[in-house]
């Protein structure tokens, strides 16, 4: 809520907001986990370890009460002040194992110190991308390919850096044996958690250029728009189903 300078606003009413807020803390993942339902059926999580990479905190400890995985360890690079509470108390609830820790998924050396001290040998089973694959940007700028223009700023508040999905799709597939993607895109929505260029929705031409790279070069299953093994013949029917959508699941591995 924004306040003008010397605007009074009543205290009932700031409370109410923020209590607001908190609610959309844990209603928010949980009606995204809705939207993911169908790969995680298909997945099979007990049993398994999850990397969350972009974790909000939140959706482990619903994933560990309904699927029951082995382990799941999350990172973000910035922790909700109640994460320590859900780590340490989601033992009272389930006997999955949470974790949370402060990282940057590019950071090898920090993930290979987590890696240890949560005892992960060799690869995760799953890696769970869920509204995060947009700020993993790493390339040059491309803000002046959208249109418009491009306002350059020291702090890049204008700029969107290039996915480039070879390189991180490489990545996960480093750490990870099969990848979930579930990803809420509008080009035109403002990007509230960007950091200088890595962030910005994802645009119709970019999906097409990620699903056909990975339908390419690694078996996608898609459960949202539509349920389907993504093959170069169904990419086109897909692309259309996207262009009247605004999320997306599908869980990439190596052929």
């Amino acid at each position: 809520m924004a306040v003008k300078k010397g605007e009074k606003v009543e205290r009932g009413e700031c409370e109410a907001e923020s209590e607001e807020e908190d609610w959309e803390l844990w209603t928010n993942p949980l009606e995204e986990l809705g939207d993911m339902v169908d790969v995680f059926e298909a997945s099979k999580l007990k049993g398994k370890t999850v990397l969350d990479v972009g974790t909000d905190c939140v959706k482990p400890l619903y994933i560990a009460l309904k699927y029951e995985p082995h382990k799941i360890i999350g990172i973000t690079l910035n922790k909700p002040r109640f994460a320590g509470n859900i780590a340490e108390d989601s033992s009272l609830l389930t006997k999955t194992e949470i974790h949370f820790y402060t990282c940057d998924f590019l950071d090898d050396d920090k993930l290979a110190k987590i890696l240890k001290k949560v005892n992960i040998e060799g690869k995760f089973d799953f890696i769970l991308v869920s509204k995060t694959l947009h700020h993993l940007r790493t390339g040059k700028c491309r803000a002046s390919e959208r249109g418009g223009e491009h306002k350059y700023r020291k702090d890049e508040k204008y700029c969107i850096y290039e996915f480039k999905k070879e390189e991180i799709f490489e990545r996960f597939f480093q750490y990870g044996e099969k990848v979930i993607v579930y990803e809420w895109y509008d080009p035109n929505a403002t990007d509230d958690d960007k950091v200088r260029g890595k962030g910005g929705h994802f645009t119709i031409a970019e999906w097409n250029e990620i699903l056909t790279y990975l339908s390419t070069n690694y078996r996608v299953e898609l459960f949202k728009p539509k349920r389907c093994h993504l093959t170069d013949k169904e990419l086109g029917n897909a692309m259309e189903e996207i262009r009247l959508r605004d999320d997306i699941c599908f869980c990439v591995e190596k052929t």
